[in-house]
């Protein structure tokens, strides 16, 4: 029999002491290692396995978050609404309160009380249709002049509002050198807080079509997926990033003004809901038949002119307590900004006092609004 006398060297592994400290083995290198949890024992090609997947973790996460955001939309189902309140006919301005004095954005007009806009026929009203116009009779010479700015009209409603469907029907939009007229809705006690909503705008000639716009405290930005069949310009919303030039949406030349006017008007459609706010605009020719019958319904209209989504806005938390708005100004903020290139005569304020024959055009002329809530 073979003996039984073992070497040192010849004893099995499993009866080797253990390393301190654990009983891992590194079987391609022969050596015993510490625990694979344990960072201090791992090898650099780990080490790099490790890194390789932090920076992918450190790219794709807010990569994947981004494109989820940009690709969300809100839910616009389908919402029956209920008819509100009208404004229309010879009781059409009753349902608004006047504003009275300087435009507080530095436009060169005298805004009139109910009295005097009556007096000199700046706003009247038929069965068929309302008019808020510009002054036109006085001149240089005339005594008072409109040598520190011209008469005009601002108007805003007696109710507010918080959401709701808007049905506009407007006839006829102002325009001319140094013209700003707008149809708006604002809180204007608490503006920006409560926000602002820029229906129908623009400025001089009004040659590159209607502006819709929202104008609004910090936290509400349009850079997300939006569905309109207008050019959207700023996505910022927030009235103190560029020069609260807010997020605007621009239609086609035929949207405003003279080319507008030619073929009669139309239908403005503004829905404002917690989703969104959208707003459409039909030409007098194409007016849904749900709108003419007073039983709207947006769903079917098809692809909204402006699209400002609740997606990266917090819609019911930045615009409450509104009223409608209408007004001409003169001059002011916006126009200065473009008068240069606007190829009008002369300086603005020049223009507005002494050639009341500029502001002949200068008048809204309005149909029937009609304002509609979630039944």
């Amino acid at each position: 029999m073979r003996s039984q006398e073992f070497k040192g060297d010849d004893i099995h592994m499993s009866q080797r002491p253990l390393p301190q400290g654990g009983s891992s083995y590194r079987g391609d290198s022969g050596n015993a290692s510490g625990p694979w949890w344990n960072p201090r024992y791992w090898r650099k090609r780990v080490w790099a396995a490790v890194i390789v997947v932090f920076l992918i973790l450190v790219v794709v996460i807010p990569v994947a978050v981004t494109q989820t955001q940009n690709s969300a939309y809100p839910n616009y189902s389908e919402v029956s609404y209920t008819l509100r309140e009208t404004y229309e006919g010879e009781n059409f301005f009753d349902q608004f309160d006047y504003f009275t004095g300087y435009d507080p954005t530095g436009g060169f007009v005298h805004y009139v009380p109910r009295e005097q806009a009556e007096q000199l026929n700046l706003t009247y009203a038929s069965s068929e249709s309302a008019v808020l116009r510009v002054d036109t009779s006085v001149g240089p010479q005339d005594e008072p002049n409109a040598s520190t700015g011209r008469f005009s009209v601002r108007v805003t409603s007696k109710s507010t509002y918080d959401n709701g469907l808007f049905i506009f029907d407007v006839k006829h939009t102002p325009f001319g050198c140094g013209t700003w007229p707008a149809l708006w809705l604002t809180d204007h006690s608490n503006w920006p807080d409560n926000g602002e909503i820029d229906v129908m705008e623009a400025v001089n000639q009004a040659d590159d079509g209607n502006q819709m716009t929202l104008h609004t405290t910090s936290g509400c930005n349009m850079n997300v997926r939006r569905r309109q069949t207008g050019e959207s310009e700023h996505s910022n919303c927030d009235h103190s990033s560029n020069a609260n030039a807010g997020c605007g949406v621009q239609g086609p030349d035929e949207s405003y003004g003279s080319a507008f006017n030619d073929l009669g008007g139309g239908i403005m459609a503004l829905e404002w809901r917690d989703a969104g706010i959208r707003l459409w605009q039909f030409a007098r020719s194409a007016i849904p038949t749900d709108i003419t019958s007073r039983s709207p319904d947006p769903s079917t209209w098809g692809t909204a002119a402006a699209d400002f989504p609740s997606t990266n806005c917090n819609i019911g938390d930045k615009f409450r307590n509104n009223s409608i708005i209408l007004n001409i100004n003169l001059c002011g903020e916006l126009v200065y900004a473009v008068y240069g290139d606007s190829g009008c005569p002369s300086n603005c304020t020049d223009l507005v006092a002494n050639n009341p024959e500029a502001f002949t055009d200068a008048y809204w002329e309005l149909g029937r609004f009609d304002v509609y809530q979630a039944a």
